[in-house]
Order: C-alpha cells, then sequence, then structure tokens
C-alpha cells in the first residue's frame, strides 16, 4: 500500500489543484470527501483512488489497491472542510449519455449557488427525474458545495451542460415544457393538470428564467404562497418536481 508524508509530494500538489474548476475539467476528475460519497462513487464505479488518515481503517467498500495512506497535513491539502479530514477520494468525470427518451426531464438555466445546484439534483433524483441540463453558467456539479449538497445524487441522473434553448425546442415535440415564473399568464401549481411526460426550467436564484427562454416554454406556473414572491431556487424547485409528479401518477393510475 502507498504511502504519502509530504504536502510536497507531486501527486498531491496536482490533486490539489482539483479545488478550481478548471482543472477538473482539464484533469477530467474531482476530489470527494466522506465515506458516503466515496460509496456512492464506488457502487458509480467512478472511483480512482481513496486517500485515508493515517491509523484509520479503510472502509469495506475500499480496494486496497486504489488506497492511500496519509499524515493529516496531507489530507488537510486536498480537503476543503473545516475539520479534519479523514478520508478523501478521486472519482472520475461519469461517461453522461442521454437517456433515449427521458419521461421527466429537469433544466436549470443560470442556477449559480452550487448548495442550490446540488439540492436540485438530489431532488431530482428522489423524485424520478431521469435527466438534468445546465446552462453554461450554472455552477459546477462536481465543485465540492454542489457534491456535498447533492449527497451523491450527481452518481444516479446525467447532469449535462447544453444550449437550453435548443433542448426546450426538441422536447417541446415530446412533452410540455413547465417554466416556473410569476408571468401574468402564469397558472397555479394547484390547478395544474397534466399527464405523461414532462420538462420543468427553473432560473437564477436573482433573475430567474431568461425571457426569450420562457417564451419558448409551453406554460408558466408558480407556487401559491401566504406571503413572500418567491421561494428558494432548491424548495421551489423541489415542491414543483414534487407536485408534477404526483399529479401525473394521479391522473394516469
Amino acid at each position: 500500500m502507498k504511502r504519502i508524508e509530504s504536502t510536497q509530494n507531486a501527486m498531491i500538489k496536482e490533486l490539489a489543484k482539483l479545488h478550481r474548476k478548471k482543472e477538473r475539467d482539464r484533469q477530467r476528475r474531482y476530489l470527494i470527501e466522506g465515506e458516503h460519497m466515496l460509496q456512492e462513487a464506488a457502487q458509480a464505479g467512478a472511483l480512482q483512488e481513496i486517500f485515508f488518515l493515517e491509523g484509520e481503517p479503510l472502509p469495506d467498500f475500499a480496494d486496497r489497491h486504489m488506497a492511500v495512506e496519509c499524515t493529516a497535513p496531507v489530507l488537510n491539502r486536498l480537503s476543503l472542510l473545516d475539520s479534519g479530514a479523514r478520508l478523501i477520494g478521486v472519482a472520475s468525470f461519469p461517461d453522461q449519455k442521454l437517456p433515449e427518451k427521458p419521461d421527466r426531464v429537469l433544466l436549470l438555466d443560470g442556477v449559480q449557488d452550487p448548495g442550490n445546484l446540488g439540492t436540485l439534483i438530489r431532488s431530482a433524483v428522489g423524485f424520478g427525474i431521469q435527466l438534468v441540463l445546465c446552462s453554461g453558467d450554472c455552477a459546477d456539479p462536481f465543485g465540492p458545495k454542489a457534491l456535498q449538497s447533492s449527497q451523491g445524487a450527481v452518481f444516479h441522473v446525467p447532469v449535462i451542460r447544453c444550449r437550453l434553448s435548443a433542448a426546450v425546442e426538441e422536447l417541446k415535440t415530446r412533452m410540455p415544457v413547465f417554466a416556473a415564473a410569476l408571468h401574468h399568464d402564469s397558472i397555479s401549481l394547484s390547478s395544474l393538470r397534466i399527464s405523461g411526460p414532462w420538462a420543468l426550467v427553473l432560473g437564477n436564484e436573482g433573475q430567474g428564467i431568461r425571457e426569450a427562454l420562457i417564451h419558448q416554454c409551453t406554460e408558466t406556473v408558480y407556487i401559491e404562497m401566504d406571503a413572500f414572491e418567491s421561494l428558494n431556487v432548491a424548495v421551489a424547485g423541489s415542491i414543483l418536481m414534487y407536485c408534477l409528479r404526483y399529479r401525473t401518477e394521479r391522473d394516469n393510475p
């Protein structure tokens, strides 16, 4: 088994660069932390290496051939957490392929907070979304905060960057595409009736969905509230995904 004691080790210095999105894209890999996340990556076949704290046992799922024992300073060099790191993995970018005919699709237009992005991906998996499409200015789904918020959900659904305008036009040939937006012609979520496949578009935390993209969608929908005008995008998106799925299943027993 390998052992690394110095923070100046060439491998550690190269891996520490993965804290930056540019390097994650260049190296086609990223860092994950914590036993649950590493186990999810291992089950998905994405885990490449495991760096664990000296004196600590390896988790049951870990392959000793990919394990590297490290001193605390070495692990802390790779970690972005405030507390002492104990287990860090290196995972490869997934080979993300478009499902042939997904029934439930989530489109994210400029969601820039990584915590919101990760939460939305987690909710998407929980509510049966088969494909998540992101605009180019969305946060990085493989950044540390997004990964932590997704709790491994990113290993269970394709998350793909693309031109959302083209994606909406293609999806509209097969299903309604709903934009979450407050417009004069928006329909309330409680009055929405739906059958069959659907797609949902959510927008930027401050600006919402781009106006041109809203006009491309089939309909706009809003969540009725007793106070305030809007919710956090991750909260609103989770409510919408649940309700769309529930109504689809209720109307098509």
